[in-house]
């Protein structure tokens, strides 16, 4: 398969990951759903290049959002 059919597959449901502290709060992402739930941790990179761990707030949440809070830099 070539590179450009790689690009063109769906990635799969998604999330919206919620930052709710640190460096990145206020700022939404999507992330991927792992087995059927919001991932754990997630890793976005900062406007500065830096990237920064986060992780899930609480372990039960429903909807299509969940909040997230932050962790450490990576």
């Amino acid at each position: 398969m070539s590179g450009a059919g790689a690009l063109d597959q769906e990635i799969g449901p998604t999330i919206t990951a919620a930052l709710a502290d640190g460096p990145l709060r206020g700022t939404r992402i999507e992330a991927q759903v792992v087995q059927g739930r919001p991932p754990s941790t997630v890793d976005v990179r900062a406007d500065d290049e830096s990237t920064c761990r986060y992780c899930l707030t609480e372990w039960t949440q429903s909807g299509p959002s969940a909040k997230y809070t932050f962790l450490y830099p990576v």
